[in-house]
């Protein structure tokens, strides 16, 4: 998990997989909160987890995986339904219609551990995000991931390199373990200092006013 660098910084610790689209919504929500708290510095760590680690490297058909994983149509309707009007309303134009491969998200976590390690985590989450839902981009492939990632500023040729190495592969395999271990059954999942945990994509002002009284907490002992 990450520490904040000084008792003054609430780390939040982000478990998420961008193939969650509730993830999508909760990260727009987190902008939210922290735009609500400018006196409060807020440390976000993105933090591996997987929906579905059996996916193969090439993908599932979309709809077959969706089949597989709520059978009723319907069902799957109306969850598209009620995630274009949430999304609709904080700026997220879903287009579930132009998705046709599910990925395995192991290389798109591998791109965010990178991004991350330039200070560029949440753009890349944020790009990532926005290429599979709103684009129906394919992220089974090196190239749009390198394209993304040069995108948010870093180095495509490198990261079209690295990808084509295991480089961090056993890195991210164990921090999705570590979600396993701790509890993590569904995302996205926001843990506050390292203790503290909010599941779900909760509206941004309930997230703020939980950062908030963790902050005064954690920063209050630290003080004392």
């Amino acid at each position: 998990m990450a520490e904040a660098p000084n008792a003054a910084v609430l780390s939040v610790d982000v478990f998420m997989d961008v193939i969650c689209p509730w993830c999508f919504v909760g990260k727009r929500n987190l902008d939210i909160a922290i735009s609500l708290l400018p006196d409060l510095e807020i440390a976000v760590g993105w933090r591996a987890f997987q929906l579905d680690p059996t996916i193969p490297a090439s993908g599932k058909n979309r709809r077959q995986y969706l089949t597989d994983k709520f059978s009723d149509p319907m069902r799957i309707d109306e969850m598209h339904a009620r995630l274009t009007d949430v999304g609709g309303a904080i700026g997220i134009p879903f287009a579930f219609d132009r998705i046709e491969i599910t990925p395995n998200t192991l290389d798109c976590h591998r791109v965010i551990r990178w991004a991350s390690a330039a200070e560029l985590g949440s753009e890349a989450v944020e790009a990532l995000c926005t290429a599979f839902f709103c684009e129906g981009r394919d992220l089974t492939q090196a190239d749009t991931l390198a394209e993304i990632a040069e995108a948010v500023g870093l180095d495509g040729d490198d990261v079209r390199d690295r990808l084509a190495t295991d480089l961090d592969v056993e890195i991210v395999r164990a921090e999705v373990d570590y979600a396993g271990r701790i509890g993590i059954t569904g995302v996205p999942c926001f843990v506050m200092a390292g203790k503290y945990a909010i599941s779900g994509a909760q509206p941004p002002e309930m997230m703020a006013d939980a950062f908030e009284r963790v902050a005064a907490e954690v920063i209050g002992r630290a003080a004392e």
